[in-house]
């Protein structure tokens, strides 16, 4: 993967979109007629002009001043169960622009770890200070979905029975950063390729699929099903277990720049499935049953993850933030309307139950279809059970933000 720079290409494309263009000729004219002494000029009425209603980005957000009381369970979370991934998120943010904001809180917060007598909650509630999240039309509610690590089967060599590739970063991906000379676009990229002397947009994933190992760059594994690469490559992590039992971990490397495009939503409006079918388990149980329409129903998603190998360990898979991500602790946000590394008290119910589920989080992640602010993914932990309760979640929720003084919204 190569990253280069905005600036040349913009300049590029200003050179490109230049032409001379021929001065206008001003049409031939009559003299003017002599004025009617008989008529009366009567200037028309001017139209009242109709304001056209902006409606704010999906990233727009607010953050509404609120009070502990305001958060729903805040007094019977297990916030102690959250702290180890406070303290990760204090180490992720302290490399990022905000970290500034932090190093008061985050400082304290290490001098307190492990002392006795520490008590979590208090120390939010001294240090920080809860913010409601709303949308940009004032909506404070939003959907609330969950994400896991799931384990597939694999194989280092194409082999009969593994022969769906997991794909590493391709050679000939460009990254290209806007912010070096937009810097309000900062943490926006754009993904491309060379075609020549212009970018062009990198390809779908139907054209990967077509390319097939043509694709410049490493095939990293093969592995025994083509939806659990699919749904891998939604998640952004995994594990695959070799033929000999050996482990093998994967990390989000890239994605092919193309925007995510929800399958189970083309599904429902194709009449394939129910809404309420619409989930991780239902899709499975679509693909099993229609093996021969497969590839064109996962080519209505144009998005392509291509993957990294990371060193096996017992923490979690290392988020957006650049730290470990703790089971039922860490959520995925739209990190253009919640800080990154920020602690979230969530307000939500558990799959497919009214029952509450209501405790402090961590956005430590991010994800292509979590778009939005009041927006969340649900890290709910690696494995089978964790891809039950991932693959049903989909929840209406509230967040709120926690904030140390120095970073009091604007």
């Amino acid at each position: 993967m190569r990253k280069i720079q905005a600036a040349a290409l913009l300049f590029v494309t200003l050179l490109a979109g230049c032409s001379t263009v021929p001065p206008s000729v001003a049409p031939a004219t009559c003299a003017p007629c002599p004025a009617c002494a008989a008529c009366q000029t009567v200037t028309p009425a001017q139209p009242t002009p109709v304001p056209v209603p902006v409606t704010p980005p999906a990233f727009f957000r607010s953050f509404q001043p609120a009070g502990w009381a305001d958060l729903p369970g805040w007094a019977n979370d297990d916030v102690a169960a959250a702290w180890p991934a406070f303290m990760l998120s204090c180490r992720g943010v302290a490399s990022r622009p905000n970290g500034n904001g932090w190093k008061r809180v985050c400082d304290l917060a290490r001098a307190a770890d492990g002392k006795p007598g520490h008590d979590p909650r208090r120390f939010f509630e001294q240090h920080l200070k809860p913010y409601a999240v709303a949308n940009g039309d004032g909506a404070t509610s939003g959907m609330i979905t969950g994400y896991y690590e799931p384990l597939l089967q694999g194989s280092r060599w194409r082999s009969k029975g593994f022969e769906q590739p997991v794909r590493g970063v391709p050679d000939d991906l460009l990254t290209i950063d806007l912010s070096a000379i937009f810097p309000e676009l900062k943490d926006k990229r754009v993904r491309g390729r060379l075609e020549g002397n212009k970018v062009v947009p990198y390809w779908s994933r139907a054209e990967i699929v077509a390319r097939g190992e043509k694709l410049p760059g490493k095939t990293l594994l093969y592995v025994d099903d083509a939806v659990e690469l699919f749904f891998l490559q939604v998640q952004g992590s995994g594990r695959v277990r070799l033929q000999d039992g050996s482990v093998v971990r994967l990390n989000y490397g890239d994605q092919n720049g193309h925007p995510y495009q929800s399958i189970g939503k083309a599904l429902v409006e194709r009449g394939e499935l129910k809404l309420e079918e619409a989930s991780m388990q239902g899709i499975q149980a679509w693909a099993r049953a229609n093996p021969a329409r497969l590839d064109n129903m996962l080519n209505t998603n144009p998005s392509y993850v291509f993957f990294r190998e990371v060193p096996n360990s017992q923490d979690g898979p290392i988020g957006a933030l650049g730290v470990p991500l703790t089971a039922e602790r860490s959520i995925a946000i739209d990190p253009r309307s919640v800080p990154l590394g920020s602690p979230v008290f969530l307000a939500t119910t558990r799959p497919n139950s009214s029952a509450t589920m209501n405790r402090l989080v961590m956005a430590q992640d991010t994800g292509g279809a979590i778009k939005g602010a009041v927006r969340a993914d649900f890290f709910w932990g690696f494995g089978k059970e964790a891809g039950e309760q991932a693959g049903r979640m989909k929840q209406s929720g509230r967040l709120w933000v926690l904030l140390p003084p120095e970073l009091v919204p604007k």
